[in-house]
This record gives structure tokens, sequence and C-alpha cells, in this order.
């Protein structure tokens, strides 16, 4: 459930391998690696970095990679949750888990923690019903507010379905940031496909700009995809032996391939920045109780 991932195996994840997000990979610069190559920057003018920054945006766009391109980018060990895995069975027991990254983290510092799907372990506590949900939030809770600035430890989650995510964990002093990743621009785009192109034999005709240009809001793992149909197309083509890979076998592959992201989903998610900063501040400091919950006896008495 917990996976600590040495320097040398993500030595080749760097910011020139998560492209057309160059406006995000600054915000992150900004957010994560200056605290903790620079945390004297902090020190001197007296202003705590941030302790959490939620990644938030459609499937495929890259989250995880770009996390561990800030860990790699920083000199930070990374540490990896994935949120469904670290769900144990018995009592206290995923509780005991997270808790083990936080403290593994703190030794090591400085460090990242990525928490994947975090919405699957931090869900709002009014909408699950089962207690030991609560409990992981809780703890999640707890352990971010017991991170120092001192400490040189950053929480970075990831998700998909923001608006499941506990408003609690949003609220100043957790994750103090909100980072939208979306799909790439076209140059971003182009960039992704030499990424994914760099071991394929391509013919002469091939022009990635062109095949950039056509597929517009497909994610990384889109274009991808669209790389690995065009490869199948060339191996059926030529019955078993492509000596390489021409622009009609990606032709033939963009009309099998959709985008992930659609319009209204970008412009979905791009509201939801300030909506769920408003429902984080609506979180009421004194626990559970929401109104009506608990209803006047005045009336009862006389």
């Amino acid at each position: 459930a917990r996976e600590v991932a040495p320097r040398d195996a993500r030595a080749v994840v760097n910011y020139d391998d998560v492209g057309g997000i160059s406006d995000t990979i600054q915000q992150l610069r900004e957010m994560v690696e200056l605290p903790l190559r620079y945390p004297e920057l902090f020190t001197r003018l007296g202003v705590d970095p941030p302790k959490g920054v939620l990644l938030h945006g459609p499937p495929g766009t890259g989250k995880t990679r770009l996390a561990q391109a800030v860990a790699n980018e920083s000199d930070a060990e990374f540490f990896s949750i994935n949120g469904p895995e670290i769900m144990g069975s018995g009592y206290g027991e995923s509780e005991k888990r997270l808790r083990e990254v936080f403290e593994n983290a703190n030794q090591a510092a400085p460090a990242i923690i990525f928490i994947d799907e975090i919405d699957s372990i931090a869900p709002k506590r009014d909408s699950v019903p089962g207690e030991a949900e609560k409990r992981l939030v809780a703890q999640l809770l707890t352990l971010m507010d017991g991170l120092k600035p001192q400490n040189h430890v950053i929480v970075i989650g990831a998700t998909n379905r923001p608006t499941l995510v506990d408003p609690a964990l949003l609220r100043p002093g957790r994750f103090d940031e909100l980072v939208y990743v979306g799909a790439p621009d076209e140059p971003g785009r182009e960039h992704i496909l030499k990424i994914h192109t760099a071991g394929m034999p391509l013919a002469g005709d091939v022009d990635l700009a062109a095949i950039a240009k056509k597929t517009d809001r497909f994610t990384g793992a889109d274009l991808e995809d669209v790389v690995r149909r065009a490869g199948l197309t060339a191996i059926r083509r030529t019955s078993g032996e492509p000596d390489s890979v021409a622009m009609a076998d990606f032709e033939e592959a963009l009309k099998d391939s959709r985008a992930t992201v659609t319009a209204k989903m970008e412009v979905e998610y791009k509201k939801m920045k300030g909506e769920l900063k408003k429902r984080a501040a609506e979180v009421r400091p004194i626990g559970f109780i929401t109104e009506g919950m608990v209803e006047s006896t005045r009336d009862s008495k006389h």
C-alpha cells in the first residue's frame, strides 16, 4: 500500500517529460520546489510555505508524473500513496499505514508525500456511512495539522473528482493551494508525441505538428494511445513486418481515437476552484454539528 520510490527510480522524470502545461509547472515550482530547495527565503520573510497542494483535473493529464517531476527537480524523497490500496481490513490498519508514511517522510526530509485518488481516502464525512472512512479522514487532518515548516515535507494530493474530497482538507494550513491540471496545449501535444515516438521508427512523411493540431483537448494518455494504435496499424498493414510507422497509420489511428476532455468538462473543472474554497470556508470549526442537527429545547420546557 505504501511505495517509497528511490531517487534513481524516477531520475528520468523531470519537467521536460511533462509537456503542454508550463503554467501549471511554474505554479508548482513556486509552491513546492521553492520551499523545499530554498527554505531560508520563507524564514527570512517570516511566512510559512504551503503544507499541501491539491492537483485536480480530468484523468490522464499526468498528475502523478507531474508530482514525480517536482520531487525529482526539488531533490526531495518521494513517498507515493494510492488511495484505494491503503484501505486495510483490520481496525485502525489504514490509519497506521498513513502515519507510517508521514513518519518516514519526516525522517527522510526534504520529502514529498503524493496521495493519488485522495477522494477515496478523504471523502466528505457527511456522505460516507462507515466509521472507518471517517477515522481515516480525521487521521489525515491530524497529520496535516502536525506538519511544521521546519519539517520540509509537502503533501501533494491528486483527484479527478475534487468535489468529493472532504472540505475540511481545503482549509488554510492543509491543502492551501488548488492547482488545475488540464489537457496540454498544441505545442505541448507535439512535445508529448515526440516523447512517445522517441523509440518508434517514423516514416519521412510523419508530421507530428499536424497530428498535434488535430488532437485538441487530447490528454497525454490519449496521445500515448494514438501512438500505440498507429504502431498496431503499421503491423497490420505490413502483415507483421513493418519497417516504419507512416502518417497514414496515424491518420487511421485517429479515426478510432477520442479526446477524454470535453469543452464542457474544461469549463466545469475551472469553475470548481472557487466553489471548493467556498465550501471549505463553510466548514464549522465546532465539528460535525450543522444547522438543523440540534433543536432548541426552550419551547419543550414550558
